[in-house]
């Protein structure tokens, strides 16, 4: 399944497949006893999958479509309420908690589009890390250099595996500092976080409330932006027209483009002049405020103490069964008071102000998602590293959820290496004017890349 939904609904409505068939690859992609399927989901819905595309298939026979996703398998992470199902988040600390009682909103519009949930995907426990690892459930291995053992990126690792797999033909993440951006510029896709209230996070278990945000991993920005219309109940489907000729392209100097290895750096490199050379007006900015972002969060910030207040009772009940890594970070929030978290809500004001006037001028924000390549798991087996790694990933994409914007992660490798991000980013409300700038920037170094 290595087609978009665009190419993907396009040969359903010529008849060149089913749902059924669509559905039945995805699941034997799933179920199969070499592949990765056992640490992608944490739950199949194959039953339920295959009378709904049953369903799906009778429609379009009658002649009705529901949306661009009608009849489409797509995969959603495993921290979304399902009616009749306990919500874990890749934990096995919630076995004992009781069902959901209706589905998250998100859910519903997805099934009401007529797209088809495969299943639940893997997550770091609790959505707190970058990295991709679950000591519960396996962690799912990145496409690329697969026999290397690479981390996919997280949280929603299962997410990204279940589309370069073929397990389904999109997913659906969160984003609290970069858990959709990362595991697609990782694996080599394209992930959208949009601005954190434009997707309702009902039946979302939260990792910090003022954070979280919800959007897709797809093939391409087309995919995210149907996907995003369905999530945000906008049908708003057509992107704009965007031009990369004339378009005014601010690279952060500040912290952004520190730590860089050779591969990232080359591909970023290689990206900005097939950009320039377009007519992309593109030059580089001083940010300072964001060398003053690990100072405001330096006690744990919103992240910590927000998790600190859902996961109090959980882990005075059944703390022993966190990941160890996950815990000690939640547990940062124990220690903030509230003068502590009033502090990082009243610096966040100033700091959007501060940059949000900065970024003006420009049409976006450009930058690389993640300064590194996929590491080993191996690696990261020292917490130590694990820790400095971790760090290091989410940075990038952290500045923008800190500055409640929003922020698309499109490949700017060629093909056949390391998979590289390209993080184009905008301040809160700007969604379809990023998404209208990433499919042109997308066509752009898809032509120049051969892709």
């Amino acid at each position: 399944m290595s087609q978009t939904l665009i190419e993907l609904q396009d040969a359903l409505a010529a008849g060149r497949t089913t749902s059924v068939v669509l559905t039945e690859d995805a699941l034997a992609r799933a179920q199969a006893s070499d592949g990765e399927g056992a640490r992608v989901f944490t739950r199949l819905y194959a039953e339920r999958a295959l009378k709904a595309a049953h369903a799906s298939d009778a429609l379009r026979q009658a002649g009705f479509t529901r949306s661009p996703v009608e009849g489409l398998p797509i995969s959603i992470k495993d921290l979304f309420d399902v009616a009749g199902d306990v919500t874990l988040a890749g934990s096995v600390a919630l076995d004992d908690a009781p069902p959901a009682r209706a589905s998250a909103t998100v859910v519903d519009r997805l099934v009401t589009a007529g797209a088809i949930i495969v299943g639940r995907t893997n997550m770091t426990e609790f959505a707190f890390s970058g990295l991709g690892l679950n000591p519960h459930c396996g962690t799912p291995l990145n496409p690329f250099d697969r026999a290397a053992g690479r981390i996919p990126g997280g949280s929603s690792s299962g997410a990204a595996v279940s589309v370069s797999d073929g397990m389904a033909a999109a997913a659906i993440g969160t984003d609290t500092g970069g858990s959709v951006r990362i595991p697609a510029a990782l694996c080599g896709f394209t992930g959208f976080k949009p601005t954190a209230r434009r997707v309702p996070r009902d039946g979302a278990l939260p990792l910090s409330t003022s954070l979280d945000s919800i959007g897709p991993i797809g093939r391409s920005v087309a995919c995210c932006a149907l996907l995003d219309a369905i999530l945000s109940g906008t049908s708003e489907n057509l992107l704009g027209e965007a031009n990369v000729a004339g378009m005014r392209l601010a690279v952060p100097k500040t912290i952004a483009l520190d730590g860089m290895d050779m591969t990232v750096a080359a591909s970023f490199a290689a990206a900005l002049a097939i950009l320039s050379k377009a007519g992309a007006q593109v030059g580089e900015i001083a940010i300072p405020e964001f060398a003053q972002l690990g100072a405001i969060n330096a006690k744990g910030g919103l992240t910590a103490a927000e998790a600190w207040h859902w996961h109090r009772e959980p882990i005075a009940r059944a703390g022993d069964r966190y990941d160890p890594r996950v815990r000690v970070r939640i547990e940062r929030g124990r220690e903030m008071s509230a003068a502590d978290y009033i502090d990082v809500v009243t610096a966040r004001t100033a700091w959007i102000n501060a940059v949000e006037a900065r970024v003006a001028p420009f049409d976006a924000l450009i930058m690389p998602t993640v300064p590194v390549v996929a590491p080993r798991v191996d690696d990261l087996a020292e917490d130590a590293a694990y820790g400095a790694t971790n760090l290091l990933i989410l940075r990038n994409p952290a500045f923008i959820n800190f500055l409640d914007g929003c922020a698309l992660s499109l490949p700017c490798h060629r093909p056949g290496e390391a998979p590289v991000g390209l993080m184009i980013a905008g301040s809160a409300g700007r969604d379809r004017a990023i998404l209208s700038i990433g499919q042109a920037v997308e066509r752009t170094l898809r032509t120049a890349n051969g892709a």
